[in-house]
């Protein structure tokens, strides 16, 4: 199934079509030859889709002095104001979603109303209960029965992009892979812009599509497939004078284990690429060594 029109596009797959093996086989197929694919049928209603969307809205419009509240446990995942690096980007979030205290946090230090309080309480459940389920799909799409990723911090953003006339053109966010397991999008509804790379290196736009989401892997992903799953590569770039909204949120990895192959992924034709790795520690690899487009993982390779 694909997007429509004559232009490339990434994979759709229907989260209603998993009672056979062949949406397993596409689902794995996506994964390993794009990192990433739009998702349909997903059970999150549009409704609150749309609603979460306005609260996030209205919280990314506050006054900089409430936003600069939004302090976080990790670097990166409270407020971000605009940067050199990044001048047409801002964002808040908060490690956890699936903590309720640490939701409670986010809205107590953002002021937010009962009601922004209940929909983001009802997205955060929601989201994170689909990132739980497509880990539990890929790992079968490997022949894999695992629930390893019910424990593991799923990080919550909320991001703006601030486009003007004289940034069109320009890049809203740099080329980068994540650095965690797998990343749930909701993208603006209107306002295009994300560009992934395919296996060509070559740049495929994302075009808007309500209601949908669009997943793509990180970098961890790809140790625990031990290097068949692709890390995907993208960037977001200003194709029009518009303020672009979007809602991202990151399965990391465990708080504390390593991400590792599992046993059952190593073989003779597919010997272990990666040695095992937290999450914090790859994070602070990535930090310390500025290399955030998945060439940190070459610093992970194991010995052969």
């Amino acid at each position: 199934m694909a997007e429509g029109g004559d232009f490339k596009c990434i994979p759709v797959i229907d989260m209603q079509e998993f009672e056979g093996v062949e949406q397993y086989r596409k689902l794995r197929e996506a994964s390993e030859e794009w990192g990433c694919f739009r998702i349909v049928n997903h059970n999150i209603p549009v409704g609150l889709m749309t609603e979460m969307k306005k609260v996030v809205r209205d919280l990314l419009d506050l006054p900089m002095e409430i936003k600069r509240r939004n302090t976080d446990v990790i670097a990166g995942s409270g407020y971000m104001a605009p940067s050199d690096k990044n001048p047409l980007y801002e964002a808040l979030g908060l490690y956890d979603l699936g903590s309720p205290q640490a939701l409670r946090d986010f809205c107590s230090q953002l002021g937010a109303s009962p009601h922004q309080r209940e929909i983001l309480e009802m997205y955060a459940q929601a989201i994170h209960d689909l990132a739980l389920d497509l880990g539990r799909k890929l790992a079968k799409s490997m022949g894999l029965f695992s629930d390893l990723f019910k424990d593991w911090p799923c990080q919550f953003r909320i991001n703006k992009y601030n486009f003007t006339p004289e940034t069109v053109g320009s890049s809203g966010v740099q080329i980068h892979t994540d650095s965690g397991f797998l990343t749930i999008l909701q993208d603006d509804e209107n306002v295009g812009g994300l560009e992934v790379m395919d296996k060509s290196g070559a740049f495929v736009s994302v075009h808007p599509w309500p209601g949908t989401l669009v997943v793509n892997l990180g970098d961890l992903a790809k140790v625990w497939s031990n290097g068949r799953f692709c890390n995907l590569k993208h960037r977001v770039q200003c194709q029009e004078a518009s303020i672009r909204v979007s809602i991202a949120s990151f399965l990391l990895g465990p708080k504390e284990a390593a991400v590792e192959v599992p046993p059952e992924l190593v073989d003779a034709e597919h010997p272990l690429l990666y040695v095992p790795v937290t999450y914090e520690d790859y994070r602070k690899l990535r930090i310390a060594t500025k290399l955030q487009a998945g060439e940190a993982l070459e610093l992970m390779r194991a010995q052969t």
